[in-house]
C-alpha cells in the first residue's frame, strides 16, 4: 500500500483535467489541463518524466510508456516524454515516442516506437506499427498494412467538442482524480 501511495505522489494533474481513478498511472507524470485520461489507460514513467500537454485524450487499454529497451546500457541523461496538445491515443494504441508534437491522432492498435518523433498533424491508421529511428512530416497520414504514407490536404481539427463532450459525461460513470496543480495567478487561479 505504501509504495502505492508514493507512485500517486508523483502524478501532477492540472485543473480542468480529468482522469479517471480506474486509469494506471505510473511514475513522473505531469498531465495538463483539459486533457482526458479514460478508465483502464496506462501511462507508465519507468525511464523518466512523462510530460503531456492540453486538451488530450487518452482512451482506454491506450499505453504513453517511457521506458528504456531491456539491453539499453544505463543513461546519462533521464530521458523525457513530451507529448503536446490536442492529441487523440485510439483504444489500444501504444506510444512510446519522445516526442510528440499537436494535434496527431493513434488510431487503434497502433504503435509508435521511442525513436520516432511525430511532428504535428500525423495520424497513424489502425494497426500501423512504426519502429524504425524515423521524423514523421507535419500532416502525414500512415495507413494500411504496409504502412504507406501520403500527405493529408489541410489540417486536421483539435478535437475540442469530443473533449466538452466528455468531460460532462466521464464524471457521471466513473470516479475521477482531484488535480493537484493549483494554477497561479496568471494561469487564472484566484
Amino acid at each position: 500500500m505504501n509504495s502505492f501511495i508514493n507512485r500517486r505522489t508523483n502524478v501532477k494533474i492540472a485543473v480542468g483535467a480529468l482522469v479517471c481513478e480506474e486509469s494506471i498511472l505510473k511514475g513522473d507524470i505531469t498531465i495538463g489541463p483539459n486533457t482526458i485520461v479514460h478508465p483502464k489507460a496506462s501511462i507508465i514513467a519507468e525511464a523518466g518524466p512523462i510530460i503531456i500537454g492540453e486538451g488530450n485524450i487518452i482512451e482506454e487499454m491506450a499505453t504513453i510508456v517511457n521506458r528504456l529497451p531491456v539491453d539499453a546500457p544505463e543513461p546519462t541523461t533521464i530521458p523525457v516524454q513530451i507529448i503536446g496538445s490536442y492529441n487523440v491515443f485510439e483504444t489500444d494504441c501504444t506510444c512510446e515516442a519522445f516526442k510528440v508534437g499537436d494535434c496527431n491522432i493513434l488510431e487503434s492498435k497502433a504503435y509508435v516506437g521511442r525513436e520516432v518523433e511525430l511532428t504535428n498533424g500525423c495520424i497513424i491508421g489502425a494497426s500501423c506499427s512504426l519502429t524504425e529511428s524515423d521524423t514523421i512530416p507535419e500532416d502525414t497520414i500512415i495507413y494500411g498494412s504496409e504502412c504507406q504514407r501520403r500527405e493529408m490536404h489541410g489540417k486536421p481539427y483539435p478535437p475540442i467538442s469530443q473533449i466538452e463532450f466528455l468531460l460532462k459525461i466521464l464524471p457521471t460513470y466513473h470516479h475521477i482524480r482531484k488535480p493537484n496543480i493549483v494554477p497561479t495567478k496568471n494561469e487564472g487561479g484566484l
